[in-house]
């Protein structure tokens, strides 16, 4: 892939001629550039404040499953929903194979993983996104009288695909238009999902995992979206949210026993999505390298081992003052393996030379423009050609005498010293004739230029990859370097190809994909990772780089190839590529196999005819941009696992069933009933607390317990049902409704309880679309079902860690979990207005529930026409006052790059409680969902 010929992009017959005399003196005009390249040179990244610049985005043509959506939950079919089982079998009979705590008994099965249904819960499409900023610039300076900016948007923005509505809602059956993924959930259950539901198996071509580099409870975790800072083993900083609680149970209960299992598990699932070419990358600190490559060996086996890459993360060195009394770390490490290492993507990347550092330390010597050459120490004379002198000679051995023979250089006769030359006499005579022979006292030597090759291969040491000052732009405690997962993804696919991330974090490996034009998928159990990841990818500015299939992209491939332009139809299809720099590949060989060197050529005569075979290399990483455009994030979409709990014992794999007993040995439902009977349900609004003289269990099918009220008066609820919510996960709306539906056939239930740890965005729309049903409607927090009363009570997630955090202080383990108060106007002509008045925020830290403004959301959203199937953002605005951001602002770059087009005044929009005007929806509907810095999100649809 990396090699081509001269004229680039298409190999030419020896002999042939390329072109007349206008393209020769193009190709003359090219290759002395080239000549002279001899470090990056980059174009001005500036532009005028009043330029126009187009806004792209990669639009991928391939295609994925229609997996349903949170918003038509109700349309999902029993067969969709019931949780299926993935089975990898395990080998025990492997050999070397490492050994820990637990291995050999849970090689005595296979491993079981659940491969639940994902759910949609919401697109993004920041190019539609930056249009809305766009026309509000325009409509600022209509109303100015000001020159309206020119159009950069056609009405190509994301559609499905699917054209008839019921195959919409056909889940899992249906092809749908791509969008790259970021998924909550558990990345095991996750990949099992993709392969056994989706089809993805074998489908995905590059694998990268940044698990947890220690087994120190807390230190890779984040609490807060705004606030980075954590530090191991203070209470404050420690995760509360359950999904993570249970990472670290299953993860580090038995130390790095647990942990060893965790990632095993992990790359088994991953194995099985990588296609025959694919690789696997995982980046790990010294702590655990050695034990990570033996468990690849035992997944991938020793022989798909590809490299282990040492990148550098620091300059220090530590020293004593700082505790460091041995050899300093300065480095992390990744750990390539391959699918296959016999049919493994491979792409070379190469570094630019520069005089005097690696890969260019022995040019040391120059040839004046008159022919005169002479070592030089410093600096090379200006004007000078610079270039080594390289061996000549071959260890091969002297059968037949073909390399052994004496040559004349400048009247001194030369042979070589062992071996033979590394040409034939027919060669050497064509090396002598370019003028590439140079006698260094008894040794000939080959004249190797400095401009032969200005490029050198990168190898698995990276010395460049340490972090400006302390974390620069960093947003997540944890985020990895941009720079190291960007040269394994560009050694390792092409554009177009799918990337897998399964340790989401603040969204890098997903970001690096984006910008170089592959698809991905990132999944993590934090919502607090997947809210800043959503947040950094929907305000990115990329590079426009020129697609190969573009007209642009064509016109540059034949000014740099001197080829016929391309007049063919442009698709703009992605996995065609980009069209990218290159550098020429020179070597021996190449001169000593040229037939057109003759004697007497003249040195200009001589180039061209090297030039004529010449050997190129692609530089993957250095893509021509149109400086004329920016690109932004393509569609993608935030998803979540169903979360629903499995009613089978059978159904469930022992591990789990031994996971969710909790640490004092009874199980989960008995503890959080014990708990609730004891502490009652708090009111968020008016500090209420609900008491319970007795809980009993009950068999139903969602339907766990019924309370009797204590102190109930007369004409207010006395018997309380309970709905318990699934101990890792998220409550969704069809979790709610068939408890509802449940609690009202059981009879004598006048309150129901839906008891979460989590609750999905669309929970809070659950019981009033079962009012709708009843024809009875309130958008108050204690909502009527006939007779019954539903509320959604928030656990506090303490309740899960049993004595590895024991007691918080928190005295509020039950609170009444509170929704957004909107309001909705319409202005004088006619469009509305949402303007977002306050949230009652649940503080997992502290366990209060406050009614509060809307200084602790993060990001609030709006789809103006909701059609109650899916939620698409079209509106979005972040925290902030009077037009400032208060806290993250992923605009600001793009708001820069796009300073001709959008005013002040609209950026200003963006950091609001208070939404642009938009048209009356033909659905009738809005919807509108609020994300604190918690990750938690709510959202509530209006009719309008």
């Amino acid at each position: 892939m990396g090699r081509q010929r001269l004229p680039l992009g298409r190999p030419v017959q020896r002999g042939a001629r390329v072109g007349g005399r206008a393209a020769a003196a193009r190709r003359q005009r090219r290759w002395r550039e080239i000549r002279t390249m001899a470090a990056p040179r980059r174009g001005s990244a500036k532009t005028a404040a009043n330029s126009t610049k187009a806004v792209q985005a990669i639009r991928h043509e391939d295609k994925r499953v229609n997996n349903p959506t949170a918003d038509a939950i109700d349309l999902v079919t029993e067969e969709v929903e019931q949780s299926k089982t993935l089975l990898y079998p395990r080998d025990p009979s492997l050999d070397p194979q490492l050994v820990w705590k637990g291995k050999d008994e849970q090689d005595r099965k296979d491993l079981e993983v659940p491969a639940p249904p994902i759910f949609r819960q919401e697109l993004i499409e920041p190019r539609r996104l930056v249009k809305e900023l766009v026309d509000e610039t325009k409509r600022v300076r209509e109303r100015s009288g000001l020159e309206e900016a020119p159009a950069l948007f056609g009405t190509d923005f994301y559609s499905d695909g699917i054209a008839d509505e019921l195959d919409k809602i056909d889940w899992y059956k249906h092809p749908m238009s791509w969008t790259n993924r970021m998924i909550l959930g558990d990345s095991l259950q996750a990949m099992a999902s993709l392969a056994e539901r989706e089809n993805l198996r074998g489908k995905v071509q590059m694998v990268y995992i940044d698990p947890p580099y220690g087994i120190k409870f807390g230190s890779n975790w984040q609490t807060r979206a705004d606030n980075s800072r954590v530090r191991d083993g203070r209470m404050e900083d420690a995760t509360r949210e359950v999904e993570q609680i249970k990472a670290f149970r299953d993860t580090w209960e038995l130390g790095i026993s647990s942990y060893l299992t965790y990632l095993r598990d992990r790359l088994e699932s991953a194995r099985d999505l990588l296609s025959e070419s694919g690789s696997v990358f995982i980046q790990i600190g010294d702590e655990n390298v050695h034990l990570v490559r033996s468990l690849l060996d035992e997944v991938f086996g020793s022989e798909n081992f590809v490299s282990l890459i040492a990148f550098k993360t620091t300059s220090g060195a530590g020293s004593f003052a700082g505790g460091t009394n041995v050899l300093a770390s300065v480095a992390d490490y990744v750990i390539w393996y391959a699918r296959s290492i016999d049919t493994v993507k491979y792409r070379q990347l190469y570094v630019l030379k520069q005089l005097g550092e690696s890969g260019a330390s022995g040019y040391n010597f120059a040839e004046a423009p008159d022919g005169t050459r002479r070592r030089f120490k410093s600096a090379p004379p200006e004007g000078s050609r610079v270039f080594t002198a390289d061996n000549l000679t071959s260890q091969t051995t002297r059968v037949g005498q073909t390399t052994v023979f004496p040559v004349t250089v400048d009247g001194l006769t030369y042979r070589p010293a062992k071996g033979g030359w590394k040409t034939n006499r027919e060669g050497m005579e064509r090396l002598k004739n370019a003028k590439r022979l140079l006698g260094l006292g008894r040794t000939l030597r080959y004249v190797r230029y400095f401009d032969d090759f200005p490029a050198f291969p990168r190898n698995n040491l990276w010395d460049d990859t340490t972090t400006a000052g302390f974390g620069a732009d960093k947003i997540y405690v944890v985020q990895t370097n941009t720079k190291v997962i960007e040269r394994c993804m560009l050694m390792a696919t092409d554009p177009g190809d799918l990337v897998l991330d399964p340790t989401c974090g603040s969204g890098t490996t997903a970001y690096v994909a984006e910008q170089w034009g592959r698809r991905w998928i990132t999944i993590d159990t934090s919502r607090v990772a997947i809210a800043l990841a959503r947040h950094r990818l929907m305000g990115a500015k990329y590079p426009a780089y020129l697609l190969a299939d573009s007209p642009e992209g064509k016109a540059k491939e034949a000014e740099i190839s001197q080829q016929p332009l391309d007049r063919s139809t442009s698709k703009y299809d992605i996995r065609r590529g980009f069209v990218y720099e290159r550098v020429p590949h020179i070597t021996l060989k190449s001169i000593a196999n040229n037939p057109d060197i003759q004697e007497g050529m003249t040195r200009e005569q001589i180039d061209k005819a090297i030039k004529k075979y010449a050997e190129f290399e692609t530089l993957y990483d250095r893509p021509y941009e149109n400086k004329k455009a920016i690109r932004v994030s393509g569609a993608f979409t935030v998803e979540s696992l169903s979360p629903h709990r499995v009613l089978s014992e059978q159904e469930v794999p022992a591990s789990q069933r031994a996971a969710e007993m909790m640490p004092s040995g009874a199980s989960y439902e008995e503890t959080i009933l014990e708990h609730v009977k004891k502490a009652g349900v708090q009111n968020g609004y008016r500090n209420e607390r609900l008491e319970f003289e007795s809980i009993e269990p009950v068999s139903g099918r969602i339907l766990t317990a019924v309370g009797i009220r204590k102190g109930a008066e007369e004409g207010t609820p006395a018997r309380v049902g309970i709905a318990l919510g699934p101990e890792y996960g998220t409550v969704d709306s069809l979790f709610i409704k068939n408890a509802a539906r449940e609690a009202l056939r059981f009879g004598e239930i006048d309150l129901l309880l839906i008891l979460g740890f989590a609750f999905d965005a669309n929970a809070t729309e659950a019981t009033n679309e079962i009012n709708q049903e009843r024809g009875e409607f309130s958008v108050i927090q204690q909502r009527q079902v006939g007779k019954l009363t539903v509320l959604n009570v928030r656990m506090n997630p303490d309740l899960a860690m049993g004595d590895e955090l024991a007691n918080t202080g928190a005295g509020n383990l039950f609170t009444v979990f509170g929704e957004p108060d909107i309001e909705v106007t319409e202005t004088s002509d006619g469009r509305l207005v949402a303007e977002i008045k306050g949230l009652d925020i649940y503080n997992p830290t502290t366990g209060d529930v406050r009614a509060e403004g809307p200084d602790d959301i993060m990001m609030w959203s709006i789809d103006t026409n909701y059609d109650a199937e899916a939620f698409i953002v079209r509106h979005v605005y972040f925290s902030g006052e009077n037009g400032k951001p208060t806290g993250l602002n992923p605009y600001e770059r793009l708001g820069k790059a796009l300073k001709g087009q959008i005013d002040e005044e609209a950026l200003a929009t963006l950091f609001t409680t208070k939404s642009r005007p938009f048209p009356k929806p033909e659905s009738g509907r809005i919807a509108v969902k609020v994300v604190n810095y918690y990750g938690d999100e709510v959202l509530k649809a209006i009719e309008v």
